[in-house]
């Protein structure tokens, strides 16, 4: 079991926390961590990888790959602390709180939830507010 987290940005990103935060989706969705990396980027790095895999020419919060099925969770997430930034200002939130909000959206496409279809969206905002909620109270 490796859960790894890479930030290859100067601003500093509260590592621990960003991996207690999966590790809590994961365990209550009834996964284990095979293989995770998250990777933590800029605009120009995130907007790479939209253009190559997901043939969208624009940074995003972010992106994930799922390389198995199962419970025993196999992938990869990257997001876009420049984008997390822009949000946090335009939804008038805290950026940390923004951060662990994308990192959990990360985690919970991971195990597998979408938010292509509107009812999709819903239910990942449903589990987004969820875990926020549980982890504010878990870590106060």
């Amino acid at each position: 079991m490796t859960l790894q987290i890479h930030n290859t940005t100067k601003r500093e990103i509260p590592e621990q926390i960003l991996e207690k935060a999966v590790l809590l989706v994961l365990e209550n969705e009834g996964c284990t961590v095979d293989s995770i990396v998250g990777v933590y980027c800029g605009n120009k790095l995130i907007q790479r990888i939209n253009r190559e895999f997901l043939s969208h020419d624009y940074p995003t919060d972010t992106i994930t790959f799922r390389y198995n099925k199962g419970s025993d969770i196999d992938g990869e997430f990257y997001i876009s602390l420049d984008v997390v930034k822009e949000n946090s200002a335009r939804f008038s939130v805290d950026f940390q709180q923004e951060l662990l909000r994308v990192t959990l959206h990360s985690a919970l496409h991971l195990i597998g939830y979408d938010d292509q279809s509107p009812d999709d969206h819903n239910l990942m905002q449903e589990k987004e507010a969820f875990y926020l909620d549980r982890f504010s109270a878990g870590t106060s």
